[in-house]
């Protein structure tokens, strides 16, 4: 059966974004839905993490059914880097996720099913989340809990119209090569809504990222995963920025560099990365010890690796038990931007991580816990520029994944600047937004916080 024939999504995705308010009546869909959607988060020592194990001949975590994830260490060789050589531990999650939204038009307006949604790691309770956030273990029931609600549309979308179907990273700094499937599936007629989600249109939660901690990692990068509506936009202009914004999310508008000249500029990357990293056992891992039921590092910065016993109601599972990582410090992480022949760039870093599947990808210009480089001997570039400018357009703090990171929350800037770096840069491009929109039609060339940093600049579109 194939899909029925629509309008073409772009003006209808533009529509949704153009249509906002309505944050009170969903701050009290929250309110009512945490009535009887509860957490209870109790940190335990890692060796008494139920239905975990450490293997005694690595060190490594494991879980009893050998699925989920599994904690082990990786040796990363990086020559010409600050730090050239360094171990560390890291998340090895090799199955492929499901991060999926429906959508339908409500009363004429494309409207996306969100969930209000705890995670133990949330520092806040209940987030806004995808229709669907699982890992294959749980949408296959591996921890024998109930099933997840909405699942059949993304795993059969015949019927339906597919406007996002790709596989996307997380953070490769915690992650050794994680991946999800990252989908937005059109559906048709009436969806019973199950207590705890919402339709929403995307002006709806533009709205809401500027709330701090609410709209959550997996919700933001499908989003961003969407076309904006281009030209769609163009009336919403409301002053010099926003209508060079507006000119830069337009496929019509050309950047100071084709796509060509950007894919072009990150195989170089790629190519002249001399990186080299190896999975191994936890067990003696330098400069890192195993005291007091956790993992940490000798200098206390970095991340510790906890274990976290929890309980819930209205979730799939009512308690379980898991490591988790815990960030030492919040994080920054920033574009700056700039109006280049009357349309908006963003000045972009070409980043290598050790988890990544590709060794680099295309990250904000600023991305750091600057915590971090009191133990490094080299500062971030224009990590001083964005934390002293008076030009911030966006400044929000948002928690990153909760099901992994304990307590995991960056600081999320767009920064105006008239700083100038050579065309030839070897680290750092100016790209459009829609330039961004054309590489996320493919895997791994846009990292998970420049995926929620363009979230955060669409929402700078203004809304009636």
């Amino acid at each position: 059966m194939s899909a029925p024939t629509r309008p073409p999504t772009g003006p209808r995705l533009a529509e949704s974004m153009l249509i906002g308010g309505g944050t009170e009546a969903v701050h009290a869909w929250l309110a009512r839905t945490a009535e009887h959607c509860w957490m209870r988060v109790d940190r335990v020592p890692l060796d008494e993490v139920a239905g975990w194990r450490t293997e005694p001949d690595t060190g490594n975590i494991r879980h009893h059914t050998g699925r989920f994830f599994s904690v082990e260490s990786l040796a990363v060789d990086l020559p010409g880097a600050a730090v050239p050589h360094w171990r560390q531990p890291i998340i090895n999650q090799p199955e492929i996720g499901i991060l999926g939204i429906l959508a339908r038009e409500v009363d004429g307006v494309l409207h996306f099913l969100m969930q209000a949604k705890h995670e133990p790691g949330n520092p806040n309770g209940l987030q806004l989340s995808p229709t669907v956030q699982a890992t294959r273990s749980n949408y296959t029931r591996v921890h024998q809990g109930k099933a997840i609600p909405y699942l059949e549309h993304f795993r059969d979308t015949s019927g339906h119209r597919v406007v996002v179907d790709i596989r996307q990273s997380e953070q490769g700094a915690w992650f050794y090569r994680k991946r999800n499937r990252n989908m937005v599936v059109e559906v048709d007629g009436d969806i019973e809504v199950h207590d705890g989600f919402r339709w929403l249109t995307l002006g709806e939660v533009a709205d809401l990222m500027a709330v701090p901690d609410l709209v959550n990692m997996d919700a933001r990068t499908v989003l961003a995963c969407l076309p904006s509506g281009g030209a769609g936009l163009a009336g919403a202009a409301t002053d010099a920025f926003t209508t060079a914004l507006v000119r830069s999310l337009d496929p019509a508008t050309p950047g100071v560099h084709t796509i060509g000249d950007v894919l072009s500029w990150i195989t170089e990357v790629r190519t002249r990365t001399d990186l080299h990293v190896a999975l191994g056992p936890l067990a003696g891992l330098t400069d890192w010890t195993r005291v007091d039921g956790r993992i940490a590092h000798r200098s206390g910065g970095f991340f510790t690796v906890v274990g976290v016993d929890v309980e819930a109601g209205g979730r799939e599972v009512a308690a379980w038990s898991q490591p988790m990582i815990e960030p030492v410090g919040t994080g920054v992480i920033a574009f700056l931007v700039k109006e280049i022949g009357g349309t908006l760039h963003v000045l972009t870093h070409a980043r290598t991580e050790p988890g990544y599947a590709d060794v680099t990808e295309l990250a904000p210009t600023v991305q750091c816990v600057p915590e971090t480089y009191d133990h490094l001997p080299a500062r971030p570039r224009f990590l001083d520029e964005v934390l002293t400018s008076s030009r911030v357009r966006f400044d929000t703090v948002l928690s990153e994944e909760g099901g992994r990171f304990l307590g995991a929350r960056n600081r999320y800037m767009i920064v105006e600047t008239d700083a100038d770096v050579a065309a030839d840069d070897p680290e750092y491009r100016w790209l459009t937004p829609h330039q961004y929109e054309e590489l996320l039609r493919h895997s791994f060339y846009v990292n998970i916080q420049a995926r929620s940093l363009l979230l955060c600049l669409r929402s700078l579109v203004p809304r009636g």
